[in-house]
């Protein structure tokens, strides 16, 4: 761990639960939706929504549309699939998804303390498969660099988007230490590209894990005394 100059983050699932506040926001939109359409069966829910989403997703994989796009095809699929068929009431419906998705999150109690302590001592950045730009979220300012996969047409566990980060946090990837909670996106990902990886495991889960990982926390609370035991 010594030589560390540089921290990426994961975003969903380990700065905040995204679980919640994407079936929060499902939930805000599934609501106006049977405002505006009385006639949608009661049958549909947010686990209707999101296997269409999930639907959607995988039909357009290759094409490279960002998360907001898949979305906003999903509510158009979803309008479809209960016969009302509205473009307009996507586009409306989407909109109000997204103020929810993005206004509603709930940072993790143990993610301010950590990023404040840290502030100005390391170069920090965001590493995601997700879309949550952190001046959406109340964390603007605090990184250096914001890689996002959507822009680059590739995911985490890829070693090249490790190697983006590095790119464009300057550093070389004996300096860049990662901080994830998916043990295959984050840790497998970085172990790959040949970056230092803690894994953020707040569930406690028991895993095979073997010698993917350099450390394991269950908070973000562990991460600024783990970093001082190897300076």
């Amino acid at each position: 761990m010594k030589g560390i100059t540089t921290i990426s983050f994961d975003a969903d699932g380990t700065l905040w639960d995204f679980e919640s506040v994407m079936r929060h926001a499902l939930g805000c939109a599934l609501e106006e939706l049977r405002r505006l359409v009385p006639s949608a069966p009661d049958s549909l829910s947010i686990e209707t929504l999101i296997a269409i989403r999930d639907q959607v997703a995988a039909e357009h994989k290759d094409r490279g549309l960002t998360h907001e796009a898949i979305r906003v095809e999903a509510f158009k699929r979803t309008l479809q699939f209960i016969r009302n068929p509205d473009d307009d009431l996507a586009a409306h419906l989407n909109t109000l998804y997204l103020k929810h998705r993005f206004e509603d999150i709930q940072l993790f109690d143990d993610v301010l303390p950590a990023l404040n302590a840290l502030r100005g001592d390391y170069t920090m950045g965001l590493l995601s498969n997700g879309n949550t730009y952190p001046e959406r979220c109340g964390l603007e300012g605090y990184f250096q660099f914001v890689i996002f996969a959507q822009d680059y047409g590739i995911q985490k566990p890829d070693p090249r988007l490790f190697e983006i980060a590095i790119e464009h946090a300057g550093c070389t990837k004996h300096q860049l230490l990662h901080v994830g909670d998916s043990f295959r996106n984050d840790i497998v990902g970085a172990k790959q590209a040949g970056v230092k990886s803690i894994w953020l495991n707040r569930q406690g889960e028991n895993k095979e894990t073997g010698k993917q990982h350099d450390f394991e926390i269950s908070s973000l609370r562990e991460l600024t005394g783990l970093l001082e035991n190897f300076i």
